[in-house]
């Protein structure tokens, strides 16, 4: 699909299962953990903690129990780690494309300031964005209208451009506010994967693309 982007163009990402799948940091968070706990034997230790993972259990309650470590550290080294995380084929010629385009670029994101800003680092999206919203330093989560407000109070009257892949919280208000919304669809890898429950049209983004392939920066 075509997006047209000037001068008066904004475009807006999601974070997490949009511009990488949220998974490659649990286990990049996983695969730090388990070499930290076992000098040796950490693969052992990291294919348990997937498998525990994929089958709800209590990861950090079984190592606080299994290694002298309480479930709060194990969750702070969980947040802080520096993540080794890569965007989606495609997503960095999108970014570019735009900035060569004069476009502008936002980010808005659900979690914690130190975690979500160690992904967009790890991501290289620095350069790119003039805009960011991080929930825990912004004060509200998604789809609390003030996020959306924010660019557009940032940025003035333009078009507005949404990219993103939760229909629980991420299309209700860019929908309600006007602006166009791309939903990325779950490659099977999703963290959050109730699509199929938000069927109602305030939920749904105006158009589906499969990857960051099927945009054209125009």
């Amino acid at each position: 699909m075509d997006i047209k982007v000037d001068q008066n163009t904004v475009v807006v990402f999601d974070l997490d299962d949009t511009l990488y799948n949220e998974i490659e940091y649990l286990k990049s968070a996983y695969l730090e953990i388990a070499q930290q706990l076992e000098n040796k034997n950490w693969r052992a230790l990291y294919a348990q903690m997937i498998s525990m993972y994929r089958n709800s259990k209590d990861v950090f309650g079984y190592l606080s129990e299994q290694y002298d470590t309480s479930k709060s550290t194990l969750i702070t080294s969980y947040r802080k780690h520096k993540p080794a995380i890569t965007l989606f084929n495609g997503a960095m010629e999108t970014l570019q494309l735009i900035k060569n385009k004069n476009g502008k670029i936002g980010l808005i994101t659900d979690g914690r300031k130190i975690t979500q800003t160690n992904k967009i680092k790890a991501l290289g999206l620095l350069p790119f964005l003039d805009c960011t919203v991080i929930s825990e330093e912004f004060g509200t989560e998604k789809p609390h209208p003030n996020n959306f407000k924010h660019m557009e109070k940032t940025f003035g009257k333009g078009s507005y451009h949404y990219i993103a892949d939760n229909l629980k919280k991420d299309f209700l208000t860019p929908n309600a506010i006007g602006w166009n919304t791309i939903g990325l669809i779950d490659n099977g890898l999703n963290i959050h994967n109730e699509a199929h429950l938000f069927v109602e049209k305030k939920y749904q983004p105006k158009a589906y693309i499969t990857s960051f392939l099927e945009l054209n920066i125009i």
